[in-house]
């Protein structure tokens, strides 16, 4: 039993843990972390025996995590890492059971490419799966961003970022057969950068 909160949680993402604290995740197996970085939000799942994947398309990462893997959790596979694209993973459809995608989606460089994200990860996902996301959108801040065409805004931390509002979320939502299992919630950073969480559930 781990007791220290850093060693079993690592830097989660705070509303991702926020799930784990309501049990969401409690009966599922296999997890992808869909462009998992460094893997800062599969520690926990490692530590507690869960099927742990991820993909990135930076091969240092995937070196990272299958390191980080074999020293918490041995008995984990390394080839559930996966050098490729989030729109381009090579899982079998309907696999997982939690698909996690942190920071993600506002890399996408058009609309058609944030599609093609989307639907990727929603394929792989089970019936009955859950999808978190975090990624960057327009609410709260509408006014301070400025588009720069295809979906992709200048933002006033000078970053630029793919977008989203709450009515293409929900609209996804609709398209995918999915559900919200939490609320759509956005955290606004000094009127700098919004991020906003997206919980869906897929339908059976």
């Amino acid at each position: 039993m781990k007791n220290n909160l850093q060693e079993l949680y690592g830097n989660i993402d705070i509303y991702l843990f926020d799930q784990l604290l309501k049990g969401r995740f409690d009966n599922c197996k296999k997890i992808l972390d869909a462009g998992c970085g460094g893997g800062r939000n599969i520690i926990y799942f490692l530590h507690n025996g869960f099927e742990v994947y991820g993909t990135d398309q930076n091969p240092q990462a995937i070196e990272t995590v299958k390191n980080l893997s074999q020293t918490l959790a041995p008995n984990n596979s390394l080839e559930n890492f996966v050098v490729c694209n989030v729109e381009d993973m090579p899982f079998a459809n309907d696999y997982f059971d939690v698909v996690i995608s942190s920071a993600v989606f506002h890399f996408a460089y058009s609309h058609s490419h944030f599609d093609k994200m989307v639907r990727s990860v929603w394929r792989v996902l089970k019936p009955g799966g859950y999808l978190f996301a975090r990624l960057a959108s327009t609410i709260g801040i509408e006014e301070l961003v400025t588009p720069l065409g295809d979906g992709r805004y200048l933002l006033p931390d000078g970053s630029e970022r793919f977008l989203v509002d709450e009515e293409v979320l929900h609209t996804y939502a609709h398209s995918l057969n999915g559900e919200l299992y939490e609320p759509i919630k956005t955290t606004n950073v000094q009127n700098l950068r919004c991020m906003t969480t997206w919980c869906l559930r897929k339908k059976g």
